[in-house]
């Protein structure tokens, strides 16, 4: 848990002190939420602790319109770059220095071929009210531009416009909208 959390402060700060933590735990709701996150992942099966963990990121996830389930698997260097309407289903699988923006949906298709939840790679971008859905996987180095529908397979080092999904490749589809990386 320590490591996630301080890759997640990294990401936010570029630091990882107590002071750092206390300012960015207070002045960050994404952050706040992160780190109520990794500390649910940690003390799920101790009574009283886990409990009081689950009810601090219940009361987090209602204030803030984040829809995250404590065991949805998420890699070290979560970001969140603004509060509002987030939600990922339980069994999507997030890799490292994952940025996410306001209004995304990450979720699973319920029939079809690709019935199941998405599965992102690192170093993911995913723009603001972008949906991600279905047994997908979505490579590393890849840009999911805002408003994109994405529900096709994304390979490595793209960038993903509009909808219908339409791939563009491109080597450093994420420079400079990634910060701090882990």
């Amino acid at each position: 848990m320590r490591r996630h959390s301080q890759s997640d402060l990294f990401r936010y700060t570029g630091g990882t002190g107590f002071t750092t933590f206390l300012k960015t735990f207070f002045r960050e709701p994404g952050y706040r939420y992160i780190s109520y996150y990794r500390w649910v992942r940690a003390r799920k099966n101790t009574p009283v602790i886990g409990l009081i963990a689950r009810f601090l990121l219940r009361n987090c996830s209602h204030k803030f319109l984040f829809q995250i389930p404590y065991d949805t698997s998420i890699g070290e260097g979560f970001y969140i770059g603004h509060f509002g309407s987030i939600i990922i289903n339980k069994d999507a699988i997030i890799g490292k220095n994952c940025n996410i923006a306001p209004g995304v949906t990450i979720g699973q298709a319920n029939r079809g071929s690709r019935q199941g939840a998405p599965v992102l790679g690192d170093s993911v971008w995913i723009g603001v009210n972008s949906v991600i859905v279905g047994k997908i996987t979505i490579g590393n180095n890849v840009l999911i531009a805002p408003g994109a529908y994405v529900n096709i397979d994304v390979p490595d080092n793209s960038i993903v416009v509009g909808n219908p999904a339409t791939i563009k490749s491109r080597e450093d589809a994420t420079v400079g909208y990634i910060q701090n990386k882990v």
